[in-house]
């Protein structure tokens, strides 16, 4: 067990340099100097490596307004552009789906309005005694005429409810 710790902190400990910045620079004497300090004084350095940037750090330092769109155009999407660009098309279906289900609701509404009033003409055209609850909740049986003018309404809302 201490092996396997002992490994991984070693790992760990050669790993930490190579993130780390490189600096190039030659000295008075002409001499070569690597190093990933920056040198001392107002030596003309050369930057060999820039350590790795966190994934968010493109997302922080994006170009806001109109200039996000040039910036895509020229080059690769960063992470946060493309999750950004996931996410906006991921609203977009969601949002088509939600219209396409409103619209079969509607169908599936008017299918049934359009049952329900051919239903109750159909039992109107029927014939025999027809009966309603009036006012004070009692049945009352209609007569022929009042049967035509329900009959008539009935044809006209079957007809509005199935176009």
């Amino acid at each position: 067990m201490k092996r396997l710790w002992m490994t991984i902190g070693l790992t760990l400990c050669l790993a930490l340099p190579a993130a780390a910045q490189m600096y190039k620079w030659v000295d008075s004497n002409g001499k070569i100097h690597y190093s990933d300090k920056p040198p001392p004084g107002n030596v003309k350095t050369e930057k060999l490596r820039t350590p790795a940037q966190p994934a968010s750090a493109p997302a922080a330092s994006a170009p806001k307004d109109g200039a996000q769109k040039d910036t895509a155009k020229t080059g690769p999407k960063s992470v946060a552009e493309q999750e950004q660009a996931f996410r906006k098309r991921q609203a977009e279906e969601t949002k088509t789906e939600q219209e396409q289900a409103q619209k079969e609701t509607e169908v599936r509404d008017r299918a049934e309005n359009c049952k329900r009033a051919k239903a109750a003409l159909a039992n109107l055209e029927l014939g025999g005694r027809q009966t309603r609850i009036d006012e004070k909740g009692e049945r009352a049986f209609l007569s022929d005429a009042e049967i035509a003018r329900a009959a008539a309404q009935a044809r006209q809302e079957a007809a509005d409810a199935c176009k």
